[in-house]
């Protein structure tokens, strides 16, 4: 594991993660208990896919433990997606 893999890095990319939810209130609910956790500056929910997706935006490194255990106090999982690509060919 290195840094890339185990936090979300600050910046425009973000991190995605997928989750069991069903409905859009669960996901209003884990963008509320998300962006509360200190560095967090916004999380954009992506409701068309299936599973439901949120990517999560920050300004300082935030682990992806400290994220999944927010959202598991609902109940629910979320699991991080891959790194996002640093280049395309």
């Amino acid at each position: 594991m290195t840094v890339i893999t185990e936090n979300v890095i600050p910046g425009n990319h973000g991190r995605i993660f997928t989750t069991n939810v069903n409905e859009d209130a669960q996901m209003e609910a884990i963008k509320s208990v998300v962006e509360k956790i200190d560095g967090v500056k916004d999380v954009v929910l992506i409701n068309e896919v299936f599973p439901k997706e949120f990517i999560v935006h920050t300004v300082k490194l935030v682990n992806n433990d400290t994220i999944e255990k927010a959202v598991s106090s609902l109940g629910v999982k979320a699991i991080p997606k891959g790194i996002f690509p640093l280049f395309t060919l």
